[in-house]
């Protein structure tokens, strides 16, 4: 790939010498010349880590003609983008319209003519560097943007803890805890980034909640644990319903993260694999913590009492196959528990700031 300060690199595909010859007098006073013989080594340079900027290709080669390169090319995410120019003896109109209809940006008849080669190739890699420049400012704005969408929902997930009798550290333990349990449970990298940032909403709905209900220090009432109990639907009603992935994995943690594996959770009773996946690692990963973290209201578990409760509910409260994902990823789980322990403070996870308890 060029840069303002150095010439862009052309790769010259041609089984034969003399036409390497006559395309490399033409361009080497102007750009980088890279020179394969076969289609093969075309393919291999082009996918190597300094690919060329703009590939003149012939068609009429033995093995792979330059055909099924261009073909090639296109159908691997890390090439398509390299304009293909043909270059080629071939002059019939339906040769041109195939070689275009594979993806090529231009194509040139032999004997070639300098002065059209060289504006040909000036005109496709401007183009491409206008392109590639497009792609980054897309890619930093989508970036920025998701930045931001994650932001919002783990400041909003903050806002529902601090009206409860909790630090925000319990959101960020709880979303590094469903990352590790997601990775043991063998999701994907994509799924796992879904859960971890999705998961930090899963009690937006305690807004709702009254306070002489969130607030109280001693047992509720069947009345008000009825309230209560409808936070989970709070959340989901909060967060709305949406195509966005992660807000959608959002929606779903916040509804089902109460709903239990035999069907006595609430607030709709599912049971088994009716409630989503990411919905049961987050409940395990929220009861969890809540477990071995002190309350007004409880004193804290021990590590290996919580373990026990997790185990011993496998099949009524959890789902059973992500026991064993739980009990390895508990080593790290520990470890995440230590640097964001709530005698630390408030901990701003996202941007790396301590805040006062009472932020």
């Amino acid at each position: 790939m060029s840069t303002d300060s150095s010439p862009s690199t052309i790769l010259l595909v041609d089984d034969m010498d003399d036409n390497i010859a006559i395309l490399n007098a033409v361009l080497s006073p102007f750009y980088r010349i890279r020179i394969a013989l076969s289609g093969e080594k075309a393919l291999s340079i082009a996918a190597s880590a300094n690919p060329p900027d703009l590939i003149l290709l012939d068609v009429m080669m033995p093995g792979l003609n330059g055909y099924q390169v261009c073909e090639q090319l296109k159908d691997n995410a890390d090439t398509r983008s390299i304009p293909v120019i043909f270059v080629t003896a071939m002059t019939e109109v339906e040769d041109e319209r195939h070689g275009l209809e594979l993806g090529a940006v231009d194509y040139i008849t032999k004997p070639v003519s300098p002065a059209i080669v060289l504006a040909r190739v000036r005109t496709h890699l401007a183009l491409y560097d206008q392109n590639r420049e497009l792609a980054r400012q897309v890619n930093e704005r989508t970036a920025e943007l998701f930045n931001t969408r994650q932001q919002i929902i783990r400041r909003l997930g903050r806002a529902a803890e601090f009206r409860d009798n909790e630090t925000g550290n319990h959101i960020i333990r709880m979303s590094h805890f469903c990352r590790l349990i997601g990775l043991a449970a063998g999701l994907g990298e994509k799924t796992v980034e879904v859960l971890y940032n999705a998961s930090p909403m899963h009690d937006v709905g305690k807004i709702g909640i009254p306070d002489h209900i969130l607030l109280k220090q001693g047992p509720l009432t069947a009345d008000e644990w009825e309230v209560m109990k409808c936070h989970p639907q709070m959340g989901a009603d909060i967060i709305g319903q949406h195509t966005d992935e992660l807000l959608q994995s959002a929606w779903a943690i916040a509804l089902c993260h109460h709903e239990k594996w035999d069907g006595s959770g609430y607030p709709n009773g599912l049971k088994g694999d009716a409630i989503p996946l990411l919905a049961r690692i987050a409940a395990m990963a929220d009861v969890f913590d809540a477990l071995t973290t002190e309350r007004p209201y409880k004193h804290a578990w021990t590590v290996e009492a919580a373990v026990s409760h997790i185990e011993a509910q496998a099949g009524s409260h959890f789902d059973p196959a992500l026991i064993d994902p739980f009990k390895s990823a508990l080593p790290e789980m520990l470890r995440i528990r230590e640097q964001f322990a709530d005698r630390h403070g408030a901990l701003d996870d996202i941007d790396g700031i301590a805040l006062p308890a009472n932020a």
